[in-house]
């Protein structure tokens, strides 16, 4: 599985993109959340991807935020919901706006992002409403996890070790200290939540 890609943009026209990763061109689909916030061509970049295996072949999907990229597959277990509509989603709002409209059942706001009916939209609000506090507070809790940041990297690995993203953020950054690694930040905060 490739789970991400630092290169050299070389190409982008919406909704595709493609990354020279040492010689490798790794043609990615992204909702426009992700284009908007792109560099140049030319200028290196780093995504976070996710790989799906389809009946006619395979598809890989970038993403400049974490967050991003769990809403994506969030989205996809929703009954109905596909990669298209994901991206529709993604490419039609932010995932805090998302988690918003979900938490407050609004189903009309919903049904205005394209390829969204209201039955849909009904499923949406009924699977994710419980996750809809995690994709918020994840939001900016996984978006800080940019590599060589030891404090993000610590708040993405104590969420993948099932603590919800205000919890993750606050035992790390009470558990940081001056020039710690991600490792270090994690072992003190899994301690400390022991005691």
């Amino acid at each position: 599985m490739i789970g991400r890609l630092k290169g050299i943009l070389i190409h982008k026209a919406p909704p595709w993109l493609v990354l020279d990763v040492h010689g490798v061109g790794y043609e990615l689909e992204a909702p426009m959340s992700t284009f908007y916030d792109l560099p140049e061509v030319g200028r290196e970049v780093f995504l976070f991807t996710h790989y799906a295996q389809k009946d006619d072949g395979v598809a890989l999907y970038g993403f400049l935020r974490e967050a991003e990229r769990r809403l994506f597959r969030d989205l996809q277990k929703v009954s109905g919901v596909g990669a298209k509509i994901a991206l529709a989603v993604l490419s039609g709002t932010s995932v805090d706006q998302f988690a918003r409209l979900v938490q407050a059942g609004d189903i009309a706001a919903l049904t205005r992002i394209p390829g969204i009916g209201k039955k849909t939209a009904e499923r949406m609000v009924v699977e994710l409403r419980d996750r809809a506090a995690d994709l918020a507070g994840g939001a900016v809790a996984a978006s800080a996890a940019m590599p060589g940041d030891p404090l993000g990297e610590a708040i993405t690995a104590l969420q993948a070790l099932g603590y919800k993203p205000a919890e993750a953020e606050r035992m790390a950054k009470k558990a940081a200290g001056e020039g710690d690694t991600a490792e270090t930040i994690i072992r003190k905060a899994l301690q400390s939540a022991l005691r």
